[in-house]
Order: C-alpha cells, then sequence, then structure tokens
C-alpha cells in the first residue's frame, strides 16, 4: 500500500482470532480479539508513536500472562510480525510448524523484546503469551473487521497508553481480552461495542465485539466498513475453530451436548433460542460480503475510497467462487496424474509430517524460512517462504513436493480455513513453475542424483 508519511486519515478495527485446541478455549471456544491500527505503530512493544511512510500499522492486545520480566498488562506488535512474524509480507512463511514459530519467536524477541524480556521464564517458557503476538497465521485463522479513524483519535490514543500504567490487572470475568478491545474501540467509537450478557452469561466475549462492531459499522456507512481474513497457513498444528458464543457453544458443541441434554434439557431450547435470535454473527460470510479487495501481494486495510466501484461479483471473484474452486480442483488431479511417478497421493498425505520430522528449521535475517534435510551426509534445503520457495538454492524436487502438497491442503479446506482465490492463484502459478522445472529436469536428466522421496524418509533432524 501506499503510505505518505502520518495521515489524517486511518484505520481502526477489531481483530478476531480463531479458537485454538488447548487451555480454556479448548472448552469454551471463545477464540481471541484484539485492535488493529493502520496509523499507530509501536516506538516499543509498550510505547506508542504515530505511524511513518511504509509501515503497515499494528496490532495491540492483552492476556492473562504475557510473560515479560514486568507485568505489563498490553504489548503492541507491527501488523506483519503479528500476522506472519516478518516485517515485509513477501517473506512470509506459508508453511506452519511449531519448529517455524518458535524460530520466528526468537527472532522476534532478540531483536525487539531483548529489553522486556531477559529472565529465564520470559526466554524459555512457551507459556509467556507474547509468543501468540508473533506469526498468528501460523496456528489460527484472523479477520480483522475495520473502519475509518482520524489522526486526532489516534493521537488521543497514543497520549493515553503512553501515559498508562501499562500493569496486568488482566481478569477472566470482567477485563478480559474482549473487554480490553471494547474499552479501545467505544474511545473512538463511544458505544460502537457492547457486551451480550445473554448470550455470553454476563462477560465480553471476542465473539460479540466483532459482532456489535460489524453492527454499528454497517449503521454508520461514513465509517467506510471493511473486512479482512488472513487464513491459517498450512501445515502441522493443528487448524483452528471457528470462534462461537456461551450459548452457541452450549448446543453446538458436542462436549457440552451430552450433559446439557442429561443435566439441562429445559435449558437447552432456550440457549440454542437466544443464540439463534439475537447472537448469530459469522466472520467467514461478513468477509466474503465486505471484503476489501486490494492489489495482489499487498496488505491493506486503507478505507474503501480505494474501493469504489467495486461490485459484489468482484468480490467473489476475490474471495473464489465455487465454481472457480472446482475447476482448480480438476487441473490438480490432473497434475498429480502427470507427475505421479515422481510424487503421488500417498506420499502427499504423508509429506508435511516428514519434512517437520525430518528437518532443521532456520530463519535469515529478513525472516525468510527454509527447512534443511540431509541424504548420505549431503545437505538438502527448500525454501519455505513466499519468497524463497522457487529460489535458486531451494532444492527443486523438495519444491515441487511441498507447493503440490500445499495446494491440495488449500483445494480441501473449508471456506474459514481457506486463502483468498488471489492468493491461491499466486500459489498455483508458483507450482506450475515448479512442476514445468521437474519435468525440464527429468527429460534432460532421466536417473536424478537425489532421491528426495527417500531424503525425507532417512534424514537426520538436528535439532
Amino acid at each position: 500500500m501506499s503510505v505518505l508519511g502520518p495521515r489524517a486519515y486511518g484505520s481502526v478495527g477489531v481483530v478476531l482470532n480463531e479458537s485454538l485446541h488447548e487451555s480454556m478455549d479448548r472448552i469454551t471456544g471463545t477464540g481471541h480479539t484484539a485492535v488493529y491500527f493502520s496509523n499507530i505503530c509501536p516506538e516499543s512493544p509498550v510505547k506508542l508513536r504515530l505511524c511513518g511512510p511504509g509501515e503497515l500499522g499494528s496490532v495491540m492486545s492483552t492476556y492473562i500472562n504475557i510473560g515479560e520480566d514486568q507485568e505489563f498488562g498490553w504489548n503492541i506488535v507491527p501488523l506483519s510480525i503479528y500476522l506472519f512474524g516478518v516485517e515485509d509480507p513477501a517473506n512470509r512463511p506459508i508453511f506452519g510448524s511449531y519448529k517455524i514459530k518458535h524460530a520466528l519467536e526468537e527472532r522476534y524477541r532478540e531483536k525487539y523484546l531483548s529489553e522486556y524480556c531477559r529472565s529465564v521464564a520470559c526466554r524459555t517458557s512457551f507459556k509467556a503469551e507474547w509468543r501468540e503476538m508473533v506469526a498468528a497465521t501460523l496456528i489460527r485463522s484472523v479477520y480483522i473487521f475495520a473502519v475509518d479513524s482520524s489522526v486526532e483519535q489516534d493521537r488521543q490514543i497514543i497520549a493515553e497508553f503512553n501515559a498508562s500504567a501499562n500493569k496486568n490487572d488482566f481478569n477472566g470475568i470482567k477485563r478480559n481480552c474482549a473487554d480490553f478491545t471494547r474499552h479501545l474501540i467505544n474511545t473512538y467509537f463511544p458505544d460502537a461495542v457492547k457486551r451480550d450478557y445473554l448470550n455470553d452469561f454476563g462477560m465480553t466475549s471476542p465473539k460479540a465485539v466483532a459482532r456489535t462492531f460489524t453492527h454499528y459499522a454497517l449503521h454508520h456507512p461514513e465509517c467506510n466498513f471493511r473486512a479482512l481474513h488472513f487464513a491459517q497457513v498450512p501445515g502441522t498444528i493443528p487448524r483452528s475453530s471457528e470462534v462461537r458464543a456461551g450459548t452457541e457453544q452450549l448446543y453446538r458443541s458436542k462436549k457440552w451436548l451430552v450433559p446439557m441434554t442429561l443435566l439441562a434439557y429445559h435449558e437447552l431450547p432456550v440457549a440454542a433460542g437466544s443464540y439463534l435470535l439475537l447472537g448469530r454473527f459469522n466472520p467467514e460470510h461478513t468477509f466474503e460480503k465486505y471484503a476489501l479487495v486490494e492489489p495482489s501481494g499487498e496488505i491493506s486495510t486503507e478505507p474503501v475510497t480505494q474501493d469504489l466501484g467495486v461490485t459484489p461479483e468482484e468480490r467473489q471473484e476475490f474471495v473464489g467462487r465455487a465454481g472457480d474452486w472446482k475447476e482448480y480442483r480438476k487441473e490438480f488431479d490432473s497434475l498429480v496424474e502427470e507427475n505421479k511417478s515422481v510424487f503421488d497421493r500417498e506420499d502427499m498425505s504423508r509429506f508435511f509430517k516428514q519434512l517437520d520430522r525430518s528437518g532443521r528449521a532456520s530463519v535469515d535475517s529478513d525472516g525468510s524460512v527454509w527447512m534443511e534435510l540431509w541424504e548420505n551426509g549431503e545437505p538438502l534445503r527448500v525454501g519455505l517462504s513466499a519468497n524463497n520457495a522457487l529460489a535458486s538454492s531451494s532444492n527443486p524436487h523438495l519444491a515441487y513436493k511441498f507447493l503440490l502438497t500445499r495446494a491440495a491442503g488449500v483445494l480441501k479446506s473449508p471456506k474459514h480455513r481457506r486463502e483468498t482465490m488471489q492468493d491461491f492463484k499466486q500459489d498455483w502459478s508458483s507450482l506450475q513453475r515448479a512442476s514445468a522445472e521437474i519435468s525440464s529436469s527429468s527429460v534432460s536428466n532421466p536417473t536424478p542424483v537425489k532421491d528426495t522421496h527417500v531424503a525425507l524418509k532417512v534424514g537426520e533432524g538436528k535439532d
């Protein structure tokens, strides 16, 4: 996106993160929420300033235990660090594993957090939640619902938070991440975000924040509401789940259905009715209807004055029509059949796990990710970032298998776990280039020197 210094306008928005399969989130399904700013950037993880030229904005969040040397109540990180773990989205990882996420976390800690994270607990504990603000899309899908803001509003937030004590007073009932987001958004737009006392049993939930903010924005067209979706990166990390309100979780979750049926069968219809009548909100449908159609390869939540004249059909094309995905599945099947001597579906089903188990992840100074494997003591490298999968130093056979497996995962994913059609077209172009390189190599050298399929099976892990 084009940025010409601190602007007279900007964006502010609700970040809605899908639910993880860990801790209390496994039971509640509430996910997490944070705040996006386009015109506020971190002076440090605990100090704010206006963004300068070329900066993409930031995300601010609170957690029960950020885990730093001081008990801070909130941290702020650059948007691209939050989403991808790197400063430039062009270097973003396109394969997700805990090895890679931990490597990106360490890079962030050394580069940005060293002054605030010197204790052994902060540096080594995986329960320290500053880690959740690095490469969030490796572990979950992320939505951003944004509206216009003014520089005066941004300056007010900067002054308020830079003057605050920034002490952790997190409380799951009254001062959770959703309450934090509610306070911030309501500072910009009073009463825009509300609790849903009935569906969330008196608490504030991430889904209620996103739903009420969306309703407010749609009732105020001057806000220029728009939505973005960053799908969880394909890989070996379990897929995140759609967020739920309290009553929605009671009647939709298999964990709760039997006990509710046996112990509270009178209350179950009430909970279901409350959600269906008052609490329904589908983040993916909202994104599809109000998606910001942006230039390929860019991240922007800028006002939709750039987006004027975009038709619903063009938005559908950007997100991906059902027929288009069906055609790509057919093309994919043909590609697999043509190259089954190189890599068949059985290989594909276990490739990601073998790659992650046998390889050692490394990160370049710019954040580009590599995986190194070994065959007979000889190293093989494959690039796992958007900028290096097809680099000259990336093994072409491994790159082809990686891109093919990645495309298979995207094509079989449900909508809320799938990247946009625009992003997938870039992936498909890379896959076609890799396939052409493999075909050319096979013609010129029918007996490859290295069998990278074997390397994945017997490669030594060096971690």
